[in-house]
């Protein structure tokens, strides 16, 4: 092979060269922008689930209960207005019943939100205490808790013993909310009736329970407990969450 061949052949196999190697850097460096790309989806995935988490967590945290309650006006229909003198709008309309379980929890995770919204004169909140089972021993149960909360005269007695009745509700499937039972947590909310004691174990109340849970369930379209409504439109799952409890009142405040 001549010079001029061997200077030829070598410069060919230099150009192959070249091509290998800059194919190579090429795939090398595709490589790295995949693993950058898949490093920072996983970094965003993972902040994302944090942040939902986090937001989870947050907007489901109970609230401190203020050291004030709203003034408290008791209805003839058993429910109870919490508001400041003068405060018409937004309503919250809380349709409950004392032996619903999900009514208890929506007290515990939301019951500080709605009196702190009410203190604050950001809404008027209206309980109503109503009975929708249809059997024992749970409508008993239910009727008798309602009666009886319908013996308190004064209003932040009558919120202490409503408290104090979802503490101590008793399980589905079994008789509870005793009237002795009724009267003594009454006396550990403070209440002061002085005939409270003879209206709860006379139910007294009990008669006009049933009929007025049937005319507000019908008026109001209620189909199950507890239901909360904003300015009369349900608020749905929110109402287990305080803070998007209260920034939807916010928001209908404007």
């Amino acid at each position: 092979m001549s010079k001029a061949q061997r200077t030829k052949s070598d410069g060919n196999m230099s150009a192959r060269e070249k091509i290998r190697e800059q194919q190579a850097a090429a795939r090398a460096q595709e490589k790295r922008k995949k693993l950058v790309t898949y490093t920072t989806a996983a970094v965003v995935a993972v902040a994302a689930v944090g942040l939902g988490a986090w937001y989870s967590i947050s907007s489901s945290k109970s609230e401190q209960a203020g050291a004030d309650l709203a003034p408290i006006t008791l209805q003839p229909d058993g429910s109870a207005v919490m508001a400041k003198a003068g405060v018409t709008q937004p309503v919250v309309d809380i349709y409950e019943d004392f032996q619903c379980p999900v009514c208890k929890e929506l007290e515990r995770v939301s019951g500080s939100t709605f009196k702190n919204l009410a203190a604050e004169g950001k809404a008027k909140v209206v309980f109503h205490p109503i009975t929708i089972f249809s059997r024992e021993p749970t409508k008993g149960n239910s009727v008798r808790a309602a009666a009886a909360a319908r013996c308190v005269a004064d209003g932040k007695q009558w919120m202490a013993f409503h408290d104090l009745i979802y503490k101590n509700q008793p399980a589905e499937t079994v008789e509870g909310f005793k009237t002795d039972q009724l009267v003594e947590w009454g006396k550990e909310a403070g209440v002061t009736s002085p005939d409270f004691e003879s209206c709860v174990t006379s139910q007294k109340h009990a008669p006009a329970v049933l009929t007025d849970s049937s005319k507000i369930m019908s008026a109001q379209s209620i189909e199950g407990t507890p239901t909360v409504k904003l300015n009369g439109t349900s608020i749905g799952e929110a109402a287990f969450s305080p803070q998007q409890l209260r920034d939807a009142v916010t928001k209908a405040a404007k």
